[in-house]
């Protein structure tokens, strides 16, 4: 509302003399007391009371209904006037009324009654006309009266208040005490009641679960007694089912034997005839010139060149099979290298020279006039000539001339010279592939004609292994010409300096994978300098000068290493393993020989992010380790598939049982540990195992080796060389449970026979390499098995064999690709004689120099025929 203070004073005389503060007063108090549901009709109303009784008889209390006027004080006159802003004019006509009314008889008793207080009175009269004549003994005797009025007034009114109510007060009270003692006590009651009743519930709640366990541990232990029950049965039938199998396969292949052998006495070509037999007996099961030419091919792939040409000799219909022109993209005459013809090799280029991509010359004898004849096979882009005595520079003018387009070159081990250096930046516009490994008849000079032409700038691996005569002069030469070289393989250098790596790293900077296997003058100050290398794979064998130096920086120089192999490294220690532990990206890591890293420096290298991706791990002889790095390799590596623990004596048959937890492990190296039956029968549980080496192991026997292929079916490489308490039962139980083996390695064990061989020839036919080295009961039967049961078999040892024949060996030679025999006595260190008798220790003991010896000679001689 505005104020009326500051304004026109006529304003003011109107609101005076028209009432207004006064008829607010009334309709606001009436509204106030009585509160109508409609206010406007209600104000409407009262106007019309206050127009008929007029102005002058208003009083505040007017709007209001009888019934509630004894409960309601007056309103103040002076609010209404002070929210008008009338207060300052108002103030003295007030002041006149109020002497007017103290100077009438009673006026102090009425103003008693009418609430006026002592000071306002004061006021009153000190500002009033009156102030002339009234003196201060009237003063005080006015007030005297007043104040003592009012505390009689207010005593008596107590006084009768007191007598009346304080019986009943003291009852009341009275009662609230007795109801408040009985609330509480009958609370106190009950709380000791709900307190007991929730035991009481809790003890039956916990009575109820114990039953319920009892009657569940009740029948689950019925439930898993019938379930294992089931399983022994189900099992036993099914062993019972495998054995029986494999009695009706081996007698089925010796009734076949018999049949192929007989057949082949009556035949003047016996293997022709037993072939076609063979052959004609799977063409009547299926006749795959019925499958569509892409199945064809991928079936056609899998055969050497030498079965290409005997399946093209069955009928017309392989005969048109055998001539897809895809089918002829890769030639690969190192599997027919004895027993090809040149000219027949010259014939077969000629014929599918626009189709041949790739070629393989590996070990082949050939004439330079053969070599000549791959000119023209102009589309070729892959071409490997390794160790080819009778390759020249001359052959080599004759293919770079009509070969433009090769992509791999592997020259290793031949006599080429600084003449093919020339022609290969000329002519090999995209070499990317160069192996000179092993060629020492170049010089630096030959290097230095990698940079003439066009170069080979687009080189990306390349290998000089063994090539001994580049200087750092001849790596500066390779710096400038191969600058995109990102794969360098530098095995067997032992002139290689960090000088050298030093003129190499200046310019070849995109460097991600190094080989430095018997490098034995590299240092610390090689790795300072492929710093500036994105390095992801490095390796190192044999150096005694690389140190834990190496490593210290190894997450921020090589953030992105993947691979790491620094085997037979003495100067690694824990240190090394505790700075590659930051690399996020390591999946293989070979630390073989590292004889001073410890259980402390692995589980520091597992803590790291490391450990997550992991997936090959080689601990070959490092033993100090135990059976709380086994642990810890169990909780940290959850991606490992290959594990080698070779010769780590420490570790017992509990450290067995965490290997079972690592569930993605597919190979395992036992070889030389203490693991026993027991431990076997624990590795049994592992379901997933391909791959298992336990030689080496003496305490292990038949027992433990048929446990452990009972449960691993998937079975596929197993070496148990040296266990001289196996026999025939352990060759029985892999052709009845692990007929999809392709590696087997029973070197050194005498008690194995030609019976046991022959079941394996008839079950096992996937069998690539098999090692039967120091097997001395074993004669020529069972290389005619092998011959009609495992037709894939690739490599075959048969060092120390006195019972087969060289004869026998040499037709044997013709099936196989490598094969290794020779009829001499087995060493002394094998712990038996020619006839499988073991030996006294006595002679161990005298022997064990001799033993030490022929090693030494043996590995020396194996270096010189490699470096020759």
């Amino acid at each position: 509302m505005a104020s009326l203070r500051n304004s026109n004073p006529r304003l003011k005389n109107y609101f005076k003399e028209n009432y207004i503060p006064q008829v607010c007063e009334a309709l606001l108090c009436g509204i106030l007391v009585t509160c109508p549901e409609d206010p406007l009709r209600y104000l409407e109303g009262m106007i019309m009371v206050i127009i008929k009784s007029g102005l002058q008889n208003l009083l505040w209390d007017m709007c209001i209904a009888p019934s509630m006027k004894s409960n309601i004080r007056r309103l103040s006159e002076t609010y209404l006037e002070q929210l008008f802003e009338l207060d300052d004019q108002l103030m003295v006509s007030e002041m006149g009324s109020e002497v007017e009314l103290l100077s009438t008889p009673g006026a102090l008793s009425e103003l008693n009654k009418q609430g006026t207080c002592r000071t306002h009175l004061c006021s009153l009269i000190s500002q009033s006309s009156w102030g002339s004549w009234m003196t201060p003994e009237l003063m005080i005797k006015a007030c005297s009266f007043y104040t003592g009025h009012l505390v009689k007034t207010h005593f008596c009114t107590w006084r009768d208040i007191a007598r009346t109510d304080e019986n009943v007060v003291l009852a009341e009270k009275m009662n609230r005490a007795v109801t408040c003692y009985n609330f509480r006590l009958q609370k106190s009651v009950f709380h000791h009641w709900h307190s007991y009743m929730e035991d009481q519930k809790e003890k039956l709640k916990n009575m109820l679960l114990r039953i319920q366990q009892i009657i569940y541990c009740h029948k689950l232990t019925i439930i898993l007694t019938k379930w294992r029950n089931t399983a022994r049965h189900k099992s036993k039938k099914k062993e019972d089912e495998l054995i029986l199998k494999h009695e009706l396969q081996l007698k089925k292949w010796k009734n076949r034997l018999i049949l192929k052998r007989a057949a082949a006495e009556e035949s003047n070509f016996p293997e022709q005839s037993s072939s076609e037999v063979s052959l004609v007996d799977e063409t009547l099961k299926c006749d795959i010139s019925l499958l569509p030419e892409r199945a064809i091919l991928q079936i056609f792939f899998y055969l050497s060149l030498k079965d290409v040409i005997i399946c093209g000799q069955v009928s017309h219909a392989w005969m048109l099979m055998t001539q897809l022109n895809s089918l002829w993209n890769a030639i690969d005459f190192s599997t027919v290298k004895n027993v090809i013809p040149d000219k027949y090799i010259v014939s077969t280029l000629q014929r599918w020279r626009l189709n041949v991509l790739r070629l393989n010359f590996r070990g082949c004898l050939l004439r330079p006039k053969t070599f000549r004849s791959v000119s023209h096979c102009r589309n070729l882009q892959e071409l490997n000539v390794s160790d080819c005595p009778t390759f020249t520079d001359e052959s080599m003018r004759h293919i770079s001339e009509g070969c433009p387009g090769v992509l791999y070159l592997n020259l290793s081990n031949t006599t080429i010279t600084n003449r093919t250096m020339r022609l290969l930046p000329r002519h090999f516009h995209n070499l990317q592939n160069l192996s000179l490994a092993y060629c020492r008849r170049f010089t630096d000079k030959g290097l230095q004609y990698l940079n003439l032409g066009n170069g080979c700038h687009k080189l990306i691996y390349l290998d000089l292994s063994g090539c001994t005569q580049i200087s750092v002069q001849g790596f500066r030469y390779i710096a400038n010409s191969c600058t995109g070289v990102m794969h360098l393989t530098i095995n067997d250098m032992p002139t290689l300096t960090d000088n050298c790596v030093k003129a190499l790293v200046e310019k070849c900077s995109r460097i991600t994978s190094l080989v430095f296997t018997g490098a034995p003058h590299i240092t610390d100050c090689t790795f300072k300098a492929l710093s500036t290398c994105k390095l992801r794979k490095i390796r190192f064998e044999g150096n005694k000068r690389v140190t834990d130096a190496s490593f210290k920086s190894v997450d921020k120089n090589y953030p992105n290493l993947s691979h790491i192999y620094m085997a037979d490294c003495k100067g690694i220690t824990d240190s090394s393993l505790r700075s590659l532990s930051p690399l996020k990206q390591l999946t293989v890591l070979n630390l073989a020989n590292c004889v001073r890293i410890g259980d402390m420096g692995l589980k520091q290298f597992l803590d790291g992010p490391a450990s997550i991706k992991i997936r090959e791990l080689n601990l070959s002889n490092c033993v100090q380790l135990s059976d709380a790095s086994v642990m810890k390799l169990s909780e940290r590596c959850p991606n490992l598939n290959y594990l080698s623990l070779r010769n780590c004596e420490h570790l017992t048959a509990q450290g067995i049982g965490y290997i079972v937890n690592i569930f993605s492990l597919v190979s395992i190296d036992l070889s030389g540990t203490d693991i026993s039956n027991e431990g076997l029968n624990v590795l049994s549980r592992h379901k997933k195992l391909k791959e298992l080496s336990v030689s080496e192991c003496y305490r292990i026997t038949d027992d433990g080796i048929q446990a452990f292929c009972k449960s691993s079916v998937i079975l596929e490489h197993l070496d148990v060389s040296y266990c001289s308490q196996l026999s025939d039962m352990i060759i029985k139980a892999l052709a009845i449970y692990c007929i999809n083996l392709t590696s087997l390695s029973i070197a050194g064990c005498p008690k194995i026979t030609d019976s046991a061989m022959e079941m394996l020839s008839a079950k096992c036919h996937y069998l690539h390499i098999l090692d039967i080295s120091g097997c001395v009961l074993l004669t020529d039967q069972i290389l005619e098995d092998l011959q009609i049961g495992c037709k894939q078999l690739r490599i075959l040892k048969m060092q120390y064999c006195t019972n087969i024949s060289k004869k026998a060996a040499q037709r044997m030679s013709s099936k196989v690709q490598q094969q290794e025999y020779n009829s001499n006595d087995p060493p002394r260190w094998f712990g038996y004689d020619r006839e499988g008798n073991r030996v006294t220790e006595l002679d161990n003991i005298t022997s064990s120099k001799g033993a030490s010896e022929l090693t030494v000679e043996k590995s020396t001689y194996s270096s010189e025929d490699q470096a020759a």
